[in-house]
């Protein structure tokens, strides 16, 4: 009980604090919030000291910040979260229904994400784990690696403008959801399938598989309730799906005009707003309680008392051999382009070859400035693959820490992940101030949540294992156990979920050098790239395929070369892979 006591009070200081330093950012970014307003308001309205003293008395601005807050969160209880400071429309109604767009976007690209999650693990579940079968994901890694507003941009103009078949902007009823659900949801069910793909063989090289399959039991029943073993370790991540997908989707939301919760943070954001921000938050921070209870609750029902007795096999299996052929091919055709991008001017114009298809001048064609594309990718190679990897280094290092403390870290995800990545810059850039490391430290501070909520899921099941249990008994210290049986167990499937993400890195760091809080033009920065020539794809798509590409053969380069990082063993009976314990004996003797 004190336990939870604790976590529940630690879980509200986190929200607290939150709340409160969106309350403190015009006071932080040292902004006149009387000009932010007035601009928003009427762009053609001149700010005379006359207008912005009377802005400043009807927003009480000058009683101060906490006096502003205080009076926010006394209306709380009363479900009064004020009034706007752009529209003076009461907040609430206009939260809540934004809210409901954001849950039913969500609804469907979770759908469309369990089903991509089904396909990438088809293979497997139909294999019966694979056995010996090496295994590569390179297809779902690319899918993974999709940007989602360019997925989005083709979906609008193809499917939507150019073949009709469905509706590409507005948001009237549930086929109008349904585009903005496959640019959402097919990145999504990539990785989630990449990551149950990783647990299905473990799961059907346990004892009751081999044994349900020897009394020939059906495949299919067998392949379920393999899935159904593998789902507690990936249920918190699909809860931080659930709140990214709802808060998150800025970008989609933007372009399919949707009037969704993330857009609405994002515009109040920007304006200043901070009514409308601080009840758009504190909606995706209640949504993530939520979803981390539901998912906790759900893990638990499907584990038994197995969780509590200590009675569960371990997941953690030797992985097949890893083919070197495909990461050492992805790597040459990547170096390949940089080599050959790196000679050429990337800042070189010419405007009569604007937007020019690809041609032996002009491999990869010309931009609108009519800037060679092949220069552009090439230069942009080294500052965005190396600030992308270190980015994922540091993730993955606070991940694994903080997983192991879910007491402390799981909280302090939930919170974490309630932040869209505009906000954390936005919040970021008031602290530290605007510059080169901003978009670096944003994206570093909400990439860690993932990795620790999965590492933190893997080492809860691990610690309830039989050969775990076996091994305390037998006199071993925590650091040996931790040493010796947790973190070998934790760290490749970890390691590879953050090899995963390497290219979804890169595209945060796109995103806010477009929202101006990045990289800026002329930088040859991939993501730039591609939000500057998305408003050409349909005139020049060779423009935003280029880098596209580029960034999808970094998915399916990151994925395979994790898997060289996996021990090369074949897959082993259960009793081969868990030592004895005279050996365990020998070992602590």
């Amino acid at each position: 009980m004190r336990g939870r006591a604790g976590t529940l009070l630690w879980r509200a200081l986190l929200a607290t604090l939150l709340v409160c330093g969106i309350g403190l950012l015009p006071w932080l970014t040292r902004t006149d919030s009387a000009f932010t307003v007035l601009k928003a308001r009427s762009a053609e309205r001149e700010a005379t000291p006359a207008v912005l003293a009377d802005i400043r008395e009807q927003l009480g601005l000058d009683a101060g910040p906490l006096r502003l807050l205080g009076d926010w969160l006394g209306g709380l209880p009363r479900g009064d979260a004020g009034r706007s400071w752009i529209s003076g429309a009461e907040v609430m109604p206009d939260v809540l229904q934004a809210l409901g767009a954001s849950l039913l976007l969500m609804a469907v690209a979770l759908t469309i994400a369990f089903l991509v999650a089904a396909l990438v693990c088809a293979r497997t579940l139909c294999g019966g784990g694979g056995g010996g079968r090496r295994r590569g994901g390179s297809g779902s890694a690319m899918v993974a690696a999709l940007p989602e507003f360019l997925t989005a941009s083709v979906l609008a103009t193809v499917v939507g403008v150019q073949l009709g078949w469905l509706p590409a902007l507005g948001w009237y009823g549930l086929q109008w959801t349904i585009l903005p659900g496959l640019a959402l949801g097919l990145p999504a069910g990539a990785l989630l399938g990449r990551l149950l793909d990783d647990l299905l063989p473990g799961a059907f090289a346990e004892p009751w598989a081999l044994a349900a399959a020897a009394r020939g039991i059906p495949a299919r029943r067998i392949a379920s309730q393999a899935v159904r073993r593998c789902l507690p370790a990936l249920l918190p991540n699909a809860g931080l799906f659930v709140v990214g997908l709802t808060g998150g989707s800025v970008a989609v939301e933007q372009i399919f005009d949707i009037p969704g919760l993330g857009r609405t943070a994002l515009q109040a954001a920007i304006a200043q707003d901070l009514p409308v921000l601080q009840a758009s938050t504190l909606a995706l921070v209640l949504l993530a309680v939520l979803a981390a209870g539901a998912t906790r609750v759900t893990a638990r029902l499907l584990i038994g008392p197995a969780l509590r007795d200590g009675g569960l096999s371990s997941l953690h299996r030797p992985a097949p051999p890893a083919r070197r052929t495909p990461p050492l091919l992805y790597a040459g055709v990547l170096l390949g382009v940089v080599a050959l991008g790196l000679p050429r001017d990337p800042l070189a114009l010419d405007t009569r070859a604007r937007l020019q298809p690809p041609s032996w001048a002009h491999p990869f064609g010309t931009d609108a400035l009519g800037r060679d594309v092949l220069a552009r990718v090439g230069h942009g190679a080294l500052d965005t693959l190396l600030l992308a990897a270190a980015i994922s280094a540091a993730a993955l290092l606070i991940g694994l820490v903080l997983g192991l403390v879910p007491r402390l870290s799981g909280p302090l995800v939930d919170t974490v992940n309630a932040i869209p990545p505009v906000l954390a810059a936005l919040l970021v850039t008031a602290v530290v101030g605007s510059g080169g490391a901003t978009p670096a430290l944003a994206v570093t501070a909400v990439a860690w949540a993932p990795l620790a909520a999965h590492t933190a899921a893997l080492l809860r099941q691990e610690r309830a294992t039989l050969h775990v249990t076996a091994t305390r008994g037998l006199g071993a210290g925590r650091w040996y156990v931790l040493r010796h049986e947790l973190l070998p167990a934790a760290l490749p499937p970890v390691t590879r979920h953050a090899l995963l993400r390497l290219p979804g890195v890169a595209l945060a760091l796109a995103a806010l050098g477009f929202l101006g809080l990045g990289a800026q033009p002329p930088s040859p920065e991939w993501g730039l790239l591609l939000a500057e020539n998305q408003p050409y794809a349909e005139r020049a798509p060779w423009a935003v395929l280029a880098p596209a590409a580029v960034l999808a053969l970094l998915g399916a380069l990151a994925v395979t070369a994790a898997g060289l990082t996996a021990r090369r063993q074949r897959m082993k009976p259960v009793r081969a892979t868990q030592p004895s314990l005279e050996k365990r004996e020998l070992a602590f003797q």
